[in-house]
Formats: structure tokens, C-alpha cells, sequence
């Protein structure tokens, strides 16, 4: 019984110290709420310093969704920009490939207006076209920079319509990743200048600007591989404006020629063809000679059909492609070297070259 009352009452104390104990902490002991400072609200405001937003303002509405028509069938979509206006008419720059083979040309502004353009002349080698559209269709022209004042990992932006009109006034921006670069496409070899700027098929023909906003190459191809991403490659402004005002005439562009037909030395069986077979079996590049024209500048020179071309101007030439790159960086009138194999042996001639008719 005593052992009863004294369980009894040592809980009776438990509970009463445990009791008291709770009282005085929450009597005494400070709170985390008591200790906290208030809280007080603020407005922040982010101001980003690196923004091309003023830069983009430069060209933005300058810039156009080119689509071409062949029979009323829309057969390409592309992208074109402003870069000349009169009292009557703007002129755009686009590639060549965009309105290639087209009947009728409509032009779409960034405020979704669609005009009708007249293409002035346009150019397949160089990739280059220039259109008319009525001025009051241009609120702003471009302005017109220097590629070659640009460096590696300089800020470059473009703005076109990836996919067509439905994502037309995409802007995309990246660096420099190389200059002067070269691509050989099928039948030419081209000097470009290569952006990390996503470039999408409907953004040919646009404008590839510097970080002023100034216009330093036309946006003309991209290289697609699954294992390559972030190569996008563009005409330098230099050479698309030496071709700009012949083309806005409606001239032609006048290149030289020597006057024979030619097959890379690997088309081995279309050599055949034409009865020329290659008897030195270390000849993996170059190009051979298939007919010279008569009384033609590599007639004249004592080029003949069997020869295989393996310099231009002391510059080795791989095949049909990089001999026309190197021959149209010459003037009619100019004099060239051209070495040859001619039975195992080279052979240098001079070559005086002449205006290239027709095709």
C-alpha cells in the first residue's frame, strides 16, 4: 500500500514540475518569432547591360519574308532585307536560290503587309538577288557594315523567318566561330563566314549583323550533319555588294572564261565516256580536260583535251569547283598560268581570258 501512494505521488510531481516548467519557458524563453527581424518589401528592378535590343531595332523592320511562286504554287520561302530606297521603290537582297525558277515573288513586312516584288536581277554563282517592291513598303533600310573589321567571338545576331511566315521576325544571336572560311557546294566553292547563330532553313537571304546592328554578310546556307550543330555560314557583305548594283540594272555579272569543258579526275567513268583514261594510277586529284573550244583562250594557250589541270595561278586545284573559285577571282583581260600533266609531265601555259557567254 505505501509503495502504491508513493508511485502515486511521485507521477503527481512529474506532471507538476513538467506543468511549471512548460509555463515558465513560454513565459521566459525568447521565441524565434520574437527574435526575427520584420520583413520588409522592396521593388527590385534588373537591368541587363549586355541587351541588343537597340541594335536589333536597326535592322528589324527592315527585314522581309520572301516567297516564291511558280504557277501559283508556292515553291520556296525565304528571307530578304531592304538595303536601298527611292522615291518610287525599295530594293531587297535575298539569295538567289529563293526565287530561282519562279514566275511571281510576294514579299510579307514584319506588320504582315504583302506586296508584290519584281526581281531586277539575281545571280546563281554568288547566290545573290535583288528585288523591287514599292517604297511605301519600306519603313527602315538597313545599314550596310565591314565584315572585315570583325574578329573571332565577336557578337553577331540575325533576324529571318525559319520555316516560313509563321516564325517570321526570329532573331537568333551568336559569335563569330570562323572567318574566311570556304564551302564547296555542287558546282562552286564559296567564301563565307561561319556564326554559331542558329540558321534555319527560310532564313536564307537574311541579314547576318554585327553587334551594331549593321549588316556584314547574307545569310546563304547551312551545313546539316547529325553530328555537326551550330554551323551556319553567310556571303560577306563585300561580295555581295560588288554584285548588288550590276543586278539592280538587270546586267549580268561578267566572268571570265578559258573556253574548255572539264570533269573532276575521279568521275572516272564519265571520262571514259569521252574516251580519256588516266594511265597514272597516283592522279587521285585535278581536273581533266574533256574539249577545248576552238579558237578559245585555252586553245589559243595550247591547252588540249586529255590535259589535267592541277594549278591555277601556282595554286593547286582539286577539282571543277575550286578551279571556277579561283579563275572568277580574275578579271577579263587578265593573263593566268595554268599547269597541266600532258604524258606524265607538267606543263605551264599562259591563258588570256576572254568574256563567258551564255551558261
Amino acid at each position: 500500500m505505501k509503495q502504491k501512494a508513493t508511485y502515486i505521488l511521485s507521477v503527481v510531481c512529474a506532471l507538476f514540475v513538467g506543468i511549471m516548467g512548460t509555463i515558465l519557458c513560454l513565459r521566459y524563453v525568447p521565441t524565434t518569432e520574437n527574435v526575427m527581424e520584420p520583413t520588409t518589401k522592396k521593388n527590385i528592378t534588373v537591368t541587363e547591360t549586355n541587351t541588343i535590343k537597340d541594335s536589333i531595332d536597326k535592322i528589324y523592320n527592315a527585314v522581309y519574308v520572301v516567297e516564291s511562286y511558280r504557277d501559283n504554287q508556292k515553291i520556296s520561302t525565304g528571307t530578304g532585307f531592304a538595303y536601298k530606297k527611292d522615291n518610287k521603290y525599295g530594293y531587297v537582297i535575298t539569295n538567289h536560290h529563293v526565287i530561282d525558277q519562279a514566275t511571281s515573288v510576294k514579299i510579307t513586312t514584319i506588320d504582315g503587309n504583302t506586296v508584290d516584288a519584281k526581281v531586277l536581277g539575281s545571280d546563281e554563282y554568288s547566290d545573290i538577288a535583288v528585288l523591287s517592291i514599292d517604297a511605301k513598303a519600306v519603313s527602315l533600310v538597313a545599314t550596310i557594315g565591314d565584315s572585315s573589321k570583325l574578329s573571332l567571338g565577336d557578337t553577331l545576331f540575325t533576324v529571318g523567318s525559319p520555316l516560313g511566315s509563321d516564325y517570321m521576325g526570329t532573331v537568333t544571336k551568336g559569335i563569330l566561330s570562323g572567318n574566311n572560311r570556304t564551302v564547296t557546294t555542287s558546282n562552286s566553292v564559296m567564301d563565307v563566314l561561319q556564326t554559331d547563330a542558329a540558321i534555319n532553313p527560310g532564313n536564307s537571304g537574311g541579314p547576318l549583323c554585327n553587334v551594331n546592328g549593321e549588316v556584314i554578310g547574307v545569310n546563304s546556307l547551312k551545313l546539316v550533319e547529325d553530328e555537326i550543330e551550330g554551323m551556319g555560314f553567310a556571303i560577306p557583305i563585300e561580295i555581295v555588294m560588288t554584285s548588288v548594283d550590276k543586278l539592280e540594272k538587270g546586267e549580268k555579272i561578267v566572268r571570265p572564261m578559258v573556253g574548255l569543258e572539264m570533269l573532276d579526275v575521279s568521275n572516272t567513268y564519265a571520262l571514259y565516256r569521252y574516251g580519256i583514261t588516266l594511265n597514272n594510277k597516283d592522279i587521285t586529284s585535278g581536273i581533266a580536260v574533256i574539249t577545248v573550244t576552238d579558237n578559245g583562250p585555252a586553245a589559243k594557250a595550247g591547252i588540249q583535251k586529255g590535259d589535267i589541270i592541277i594549278k591555277v595561278s601556282d595554286e593547286e586545284v582539286d577539282n571543277t569547283a575550286e578551279f571556277r573559285h579561283k579563275l572568277y577571282k580574275h578579271n577579263v583581260g587578265d593573263t593566268i598560268k595554268i599547269t597541266v600533266l600532258r604524258d606524265g609531265k607538267e606543263k605551264t601555259l599562259s591563258v588570256i581570258l576572254t568574256e563567258k557567254t551564255g551558261n
